[in-house]
């Protein structure tokens, strides 16, 4: 699957399968429920799972948790937007 492909599944009520539980994590926030994919995150205990929960904290708004989590991931909070995060991790869990 590419980045377009993963943009058009959104539009689905299902999620495509995914091997990466943390591209489902994506997905679901793509589609606007954080909650499900705040669930999904915090239960991988990687960097990587890390890095997706504190981007998640940053798109909520919470900066000081936000940042624990990227400290975790071993990453600073990035200097731009959360939809070009979101693209960027999306892009980068695909590959």
């Amino acid at each position: 699957m590419d980045f377009i492909a993963f943009q058009e599944s959104l539009k689905e009520d299902v999620p495509p399968t995914f091997s990466d539980p943390l591209l489902l994590a994506l997905w679901h926030e793509g589609r606007g429920d954080w909650e499900k994919s705040h669930n999904i995150a915090q239960d991988v205990h990687s960097k990587e799972g890390s890095w997706v929960h504190a981007y998640l904290h940053h798109k909520e708004g919470d900066i000081w948790n936000a940042d624990y989590w990227y400290n975790r991931a071993g990453r600073k909070r990035p200097g731009y937007g959360t939809a070009q995060e979101w693209e960027e991790m999306v892009r980068w869990f695909l590959r």
